[in-house]
């Protein structure tokens, strides 16, 4: 039994998310049929983390065991699964990794990005919130950077999740102005809580929109309360950027 990783992105409008589910199209179900085609035996991918569904990836990892050598050399495998996986998904890399390795429990960090496009752009619907409303992003910097200050993120988690802990590291969060009329909002983390990283920027936007107050953000995170913090962000804005190990 051997191990190995498959690094992928992928475009997440037609999916319900990463992970598979009974009766919704996933990125992982594709990923697993077209591995266990090529390499003619089951196999069961294990990812870096959910997606929520239409979300996308820039950067994915995943690994997964083969009861025998895989069958042709990367570049050609990596060629046949780009053949037989839908347009929206790719896969950039296949290689080898040492059989502990573990796709989702090594990693140190997640990058995600989140992209809104401040004049209409049909060219971007898919790809970023189009929001036509002034924001003071300096303010919403200013509360940005006070998640650093915060381990229990418990008001920006989806209800109900089946999560240990409510607690992430955050190492970084910033929002960007850039050319294109667009806005982007970059957070690193150890980790992210379901639907957290939308709610995040879903709540920054209140304070960018003067509806709350730096004071009421503070609040809103020490409430530990879901129903307090802002309506999630849009998912087409929202991609997964990196992932980060110490050991590939």
């Amino acid at each position: 039994m051997a191990r190995y990783i498959v690094q992928l992105s992928y475009k997440g409008s037609n999916y319900h998310g990463w992970q598979v589910q009974e009766n919704a199209p996933t990125v992982q179900e594709f990923v697993n049929k077209a591995l266990s085609t090529l390499c003619n035996q089951t196999i069961e991918t294990t990812g870096a983390g959910r997606t929520d569904t239409g979300v996308h990836a820039r950067h994915y990892i995943a690994h997964f065991d083969s009861a025998t050598p895989l069958p042709y050399p990367s570049e050609k495998l990596i060629y046949k699964l780009n053949c037989i996986l839908p347009r929206d998904i790719a896969v950039e890399d296949i290689k080898s990794v040492h059989d502990s390795f573990h796709a989702r429990f090594d990693a140190i960090s997640r990058t995600y990005k989140y992209f809104i496009c401040t004049k209409k752009n049909p060219f971007q619907l898919e790809f970023s919130y189009q929001l036509f409303y002034p924001l003071d992003v300096d303010k919403m910097n200013k509360a940005a950077d006070i998640l650093l200050e915060y381990h229990d993120f418990t008001s920006f988690s989806k209800l109900h999740s089946d999560v240990k802990t409510n607690n992430c590291k955050i190492s970084y969060a910033c929002w960007n102005k850039t050319s294109g009329n667009r806005l982007v909002f970059t957070i690193t983390a150890d980790r992210f809580l379901h639907n957290m990283v939308r709610a995040v920027v879903g709540t920054l936007l209140e304070v960018g929109k003067q509806k709350i107050t730096i004071n009421d953000f503070c609040k809103i995170i020490e409430s530990k309360n879901r129903g307090n913090a802002g309506v999630s962000a849009p998912a087409q804005g929202l991609f997964l950027w990196e992932i980060e190990y110490n050991n590939l």
